[in-house]
């Protein structure tokens, strides 16, 4: 977009240079080396040692096991058939404050690095496939010599066994669990039935979670996988709602014992508890329109059994937003991607738009192509962290009267103020879902097409026209924020006269120079197609009320072509708006999410009111500074591997931070902060959202402020 009005306070080289805005300790670390979780000192970067940092971290987070009791490669002494042999534990874990001795020794981990399985679903292995590595765990926990040293785990973060080692008088037995217990002496959260105790689930934890129960239908079943996915979404929707009837007093029934996975009989029991658990599911969201009367649970009780029992240990309720809303975004988004130009926003693109346009407990949100919800989650975890900071806890974990008070604000914003729409009757589900994960509530999704609002004959048209009109014909309208990422292309041309009808007094017009001024002009022959996006920049003005906010993702040509079409919407959107930011992503940020290799500007802008176009009618355009950025690393590269922060020499550059966690050793609760080092990731959107901020204290928003209005006229 050119106009002699905008100026660039932040330029293509400021974007490219953020090693400058490091605040934290400059540490340096050698290439092919990582930092040991525990000891946070360098060691060798393998795909094992990979896998078992990862692991160490869900012991310290999910299990609350404090690093000082966990070791990596602790030697024991195991028994083999040529005499007794020598052997690393990978991660032994010892009673709690104990010296690291085999006598101590109650836990042992042995890891092994992620299989390269490629992108295709395989079924995961049984615990009979596993001889060789279960005989190891048995190994490692020896016989009746330690019978304290009694839980074993194997992974290769893929594949989870866990076993049991039970001593008798005649030796050791081992029996395959589901789980094991959280660290001696922790008391759990919530009401358990087994020796399981529900614990807050680590996010990298809960996207392997999700993506094992998910893998294990569709692999292990043969289930198509759009019919995996929903099997597995009604079974979460299930154990959510079941925490919330447990919260108010009712007996658990999404659990399995320890045991019950791997005979008949528990299987069976397990089938019929969650059986009778989705009638009431159903029961209660009948009106919602997220389940249908035919809807059934159609997995083997094996299936059955396996999800519950990964599902059931983690308290969904008390695990953070943030963790949810990742998981269920990399599922939903793999398995439901469109073959209409819907290019699903990746979450750095989405957060920088949340933190630009900044949406307040108190004003209503919409995004009327909303895909699989990203700018609807975002926003709830935007509130989230807001309201964390009114407590000064943001960073750390929510305590349980935290996360009732915050459940109950969400709950009410996202009925009240939050609304989403969709084209795809499966994403609007999915959206409905995802919203009810984070808030408690499947909020306001409706199924329509927002180009042809408020006509159409979709289901969410009119219950759509009473919630959210649009603000034009007289109608004040409603919303104060808008975010959309628009399907684009010109190969799904919307060429219907009915919903081109709507537009034909906006952006829906041939537009030509005139040959002796140069000025644009309306040509009298109309034209009979457009792309969607066009049409989206009009219909997103339109939504938002005057002095409301909106960010909508755009390719690039519409903002800089030269042609007379493009020149035509650039000239309605300075017409009817305030041009707040533009921000140019690189060609990354969509190749990665959406294998679409195309260039886009986050477009950000502020609705004009009526008497601000009557006095730039009667005086001539205002100027006022706009700012705008271009990112040219999103942390990623076009493969989606990570980019990090390196120095002149190709170091990487590491920060310092700080991870806090809630332990409960020998019954007493207490907060444990450690500080850890980390690579720098090479990402120029947290700092293009400073900037922002620091560009608005600067020169405040133009035009109308209806929150400073609000105060006036209290």
């Amino acid at each position: 977009m050119t106009s002699t009005d905008m100026v660039d306070p932040m330029t293509p080289d400021d974007a490219a240079q953020p090693d400058t805005e490091v605040e934290t300790p400059v540490l340096q670390l050698d290439e092919g080396y990582l930092v040991d979780f525990l000891t946070d000192k360098p060691i060798k970067d393998t795909p094992k040692e990979q896998v078992r940092q990862r692991i160490v971290r869900v012991l310290f987070h999910e299990y609350q096991i404090a690093p000082e009791d966990m070791e990596l490669d602790f030697v024991v002494q195991v028994e083999t058939e040529k005499g007794k042999r020598r052997k690393k534990v990978d991660i032994a874990i010892f009673a709690p404050g104990s010296q690291h001795t085999a006598g101590n020794l109650r836990r042992v981990v042995v890891t092994n690095s992620e299989p390269k399985r490629g992108k295709n679903v395989v079924k995961l292995r049984t615990y009979d496939q596993m001889k060789s590595e279960m005989a190891l765990l048995q190994d490692l926990l020896g016989a009746e010599d330690y019978p304290d040293r009694s839980w074993g785990l194997w992974t290769d973060n893929v594949d989870f066994f866990f076993i049991e080692k039970e001593t008798t008088r005649w030796g050791a037995d081992f029996h395959e669990r589901a789980d094991w217990p959280m660290v001696d002496g922790t008391v759990g959260s919530g009401q358990v039935v087994s020796a399981q105790q529900l614990r807050r689930a680590e996010p990298e934890m809960l996207k392997i979670t999700f993506r094992r129960c998910h893998n294990y239908v569709h692999g292990n079943e043969g289930m198509p996988k759009d019919a995996a996915f929903w099997q597995f979404l009604y079974l979460l929707f299930a154990k959510m709602y079941d925490e919330r009837a447990v919260r108010k007093g009712s007996p658990r029934r999404f659990y399995a014992s320890m045991t019950e996975p791997y005979d008949d009989k528990g299987r069976v029991a397990i089938r019929a508890r969650i059986t009778d658990l989705f009638e009431d599911v159903k029961s209660q969201y009948a009106d919602s329109g997220l389940f249908k009367a035919n809807d059934e649970i159609t997995l083997s009780d094996r299936a059955l059994a396996f999800i519950v029992s990964e599902l059931a240990p983690y308290d969904l309720g008390m695990t953070d937003i943030d963790a949810k809303g990742l998981a269920y975004q990399e599922l939903v988004g793999t398995n439901l991607r469109g073959d209409r130009g819907q290019y699903f926003t990746p979450r750095g693109a989405v957060k920088l738009m949340v933190d630009i346009l900044d949406p307040q407990e108190d004003e209503t949100v919409l995004d009327p192509t909303c895909g699989t919800g990203g700018f609807l989650h975002a926003t709830l975890t935007h509130l989230h962290h807001k309201m964390q900071d009114e407590d000064g806890t943001r960073g750390l974990p929510d305590s349980s009267e935290q996360a009732e008070r915050y459940r109950d604000r969400l709950r009410r914003f996202a009925d009240e103020h939050l609304f989403g729409a969709d084209f795809d009757p499966f994403l609007v589900r999915a959206t409905a879902m995802n919203i009810m994960t984070l808030a408690d509530t499947p909020g306001n999704v409706f199924h329509m097409d927002s180009l042809s609002f408020p006509k159409g004959h979709l289901s969410g048209v009119p219950v759509a026209s009473q919630r959210i009109p649009l603000a034009k014909d007289g109608r004040s309208g409603i919303v104060d924020v808008l975010l959309t990422n628009p399907p684009f292309g010109a190969d799904i041309p919307i060429s219907d006269e009915s919903v081109l009808s709507n537009f034909r007094e906006g952006v829906a017009k041939t537009w030509s120079r005139d040959k002796k001024t140069g000025n644009l002009v309306a040509s009298p022959n109309l034209p009979g197609s457009m792309a969607p996006e066009q049409l989206f920049v009009q219909r997103a003005i339109e939504w938002i009320k005057p002095g409301g906010r909106l960010g909508i993702v755009l390719p690039n040509g519409i903002l800089s072509n030269p042609g007379p079409a493009d020149e035509g919407i650039r000239r309605f959107i300075l017409q009817e708006c305030w041009v707040l930011a533009s921000v140019e992503l690189p060609v990354e940020t969509f190749i990665v999410d959406a294998n679409v290799n195309i260039l886009t500007t986050l477009l950000f802008l502020k609705r004009k009111t009526l008497d601000e176009k009557i006095n730039e009618k009667l005086n001539g355009p205002v100027s006022y500074p706009v700012f705008m950025a271009v990112a040219e690393k999103v942390g990623f590269d076009r493969r989606g591997n990570e980019l990090y922060k390196r120095s002149p020499n190709g170091d990487l550059i590491m920060e310092t931070y700080e991870e806090t966690e809630y332990l409960t050793i020998g019954g007493n609760r207490r907060t444990r902060t450690v500080k850890r080092s980390r690579p720098v990731i090479n990402n120029d959107l947290p700092l293009i959202a400073q900037k922002y901020w620091e560009f608005r204290e600067k020169y405040p928003m133009p035009g109308y402020d209806p929150h400073e209005a609000q105060g006036a006229d209290a």
